[in-house]
């Protein structure tokens, strides 16, 4: 079935066919940015080092690489792209954040969780994007804890690492710290309800130090103003985007911190 994880053999033959990939193709999510931060206008065609961003809504983002691959993150039934991506992938919270009937024009279909319950690892190379992924719980609506119904997706492209923390409940252990390594752009959740209360979030976002912080899933009202507020209380700078997309490379990294709240384009749902 397509939710099931690549058996032992065709992960390792996906690890090792990463070796042959060239070297400009992916980050090391280990390089800290140093350069002044200058948002990109809007472009037909991407250059090697840069990755367009646009918002859709909720938690779905679409991501375009330079090779024109196409991902769309926490893919479901209500925020999608126009066109179908080449990735979609996926969180079991709530039904805005997954489905289980995806357009079978989608290549790669990654769940965040285990229907079947118990891990669900993945580490794939599609195009010039390599998309891994880190597992954390989670809680039901009922309060209790769900054992790995969250991943943090990280897509490693043109000098890039960018990590969307899904429907995050929990802060990083140790271990979580080390797998992700240095995220250069995060997608964090501010809804100050359902996921991190922004006290949990603020101390997420230090530990993973991120130059350049998107938020995300800011349906409650008020959430979105407390958060940049505490924010801005905390040292980031705070910049109000005018596009949904929003292009970005090493280079024009932010060297302070920065929150840039980008306004969703759309897609069949609304926030």
């Amino acid at each position: 079935m397509w939710w099931t994880h690549l058996p032992g053999i065709a992960a390792t033959l996906v690890i090792m066919l990463a070796t042959l990939v060239p070297t400009g193709a992916m980050a090391i999510c280990q390089i800290v940015a140093d350069a002044p931060y200058r948002p990109n206008p809007k472009k037909v065609a991407l250059a090697p080092n840069e990755v367009q961003i646009r918002y859709i809504g909720h938690s779905t983002f679409e991501l375009e690489t330079p090779a024109g691959i196409r991902i769309a993150t926490d893919y479901n039934d209500s925020f999608k792209p126009a066109i179908p991506p080449n990735v979609a992938t996926m969180n079991g919270a709530h039904s805005t954040h997954y489905t289980l009937n995806p357009d079978p024009s989608i290549e790669h279909v990654l769940m965040g969780w285990n229907l079947e319950g118990g891990p669900i690892d993945h580490d794939i190379l599609v195009g010039d994007v390599r998309i891994r992924n880190i597992q954390t719980n989670i809680r039901g609506w009922d309060g209790t804890s769900r054992a790995l119904g969250n991943s943090i997706f990280v897509f490693e492209v043109a000098d890039l690492c960018i990590a969307h923390l899904g429907h995050l409940h929990q802060r990083l252990t140790d271990e979580d710290l080390l797998r992700l390594g240095q995220i250069d752009v995060v997608f964090a959740a501010i809804d100050n309800s359902s996921t991190l209360r922004h006290e949990s979030l603020m101390q997420v976002l230090d530990e993973i130090g991120a130059s350049l912080v998107i938020p995300m899933h800011f349906h409650f009202f008020g959430s979105l103003d407390a958060f940049t507020s505490r924010a801005s209380a905390d040292g980031y700078k705070v910049q109000m985007a005018t596009d949904p997309i929003l292009i970005v490379k090493r280079e024009t990294l932010p060297t302070e911190r920065v929150v840039y709240v980008m306004q969703p384009s759309g897609g069949r749902g609304k926030l």
